[in-house]
């Protein structure tokens, strides 16, 4: 994958998103959850604060399940025309502890300089606080289709520490 043009003066950043608002139907197992059309609505609302910010990834690492797939399809839509990232469905990124997800991020190739990775609390929201070191959590972390930028001052290898730069909920 080319990076972006100016990709190597950019900083890295890693943008964590927890998947948007699900359903619940019964008999439907946990990982074949649809998003609602609220959680739709959210998620596309989602990729247009990305474009406007410009945290355009240039890889996505989401889980497999249904309802981040949908996520990630709702953002892509937004995103048409600014990018278009790599995509990798990463099993470990439904179930995995933080540093499970952290693991899957180090494996990031350097050409890579924003990532976006989409996943569950409470996992994604423990990473982002672990990541930002100190920094303030809110008590719930990430709501339903929020969003954590963290700005990463290593190689992805070498990320242990990552300070969040900025967070945002989108709704539509």
């Amino acid at each position: 994958m080319a990076p972006l043009s100016g990709a190597a003066e950019r900083p890295r950043t890693l943008v964590l998103l927890r998947h948007a608002k699900a359903d619940r139907p019964v008999g439907i197992p946990d990982t074949d959850r649809p998003l609602t059309d609220r959680g739709h609505a959210d998620a596309a609302a989602a990729g247009a604060w990305l474009v406007s910010q410009e945290y355009v990834p240039d890889l996505v690492l989401c889980s497999p399940s249904r309802r981040t797939r949908q996520t990630w399809h709702s953002v892509a839509v937004a995103l048409s025309g600014a990018g278009s990232p790599t995509v990798r469905y990463e099993r470990p990124l439904y179930e995995g502890s933080p540093e499970e997800l952290l693991d899957v991020v180090r494996a990031t190739g350097p050409e890579c300089r924003t990532v976006l990775l989409i996943g569950h609390n409470p996992s994604i929201s423990q990473l982002s606080a672990q990541l930002d070191a100190g920094g303030g959590e809110d008590s719930d972390g990430l709501r339903t289709c929020g969003v954590a930028v963290h700005v990463v001052d290593s190689d992805w290898a070498a990320l242990t520490t990552a300070k969040l730069a900025v967070a945002h909920t989108p709704r539509a």
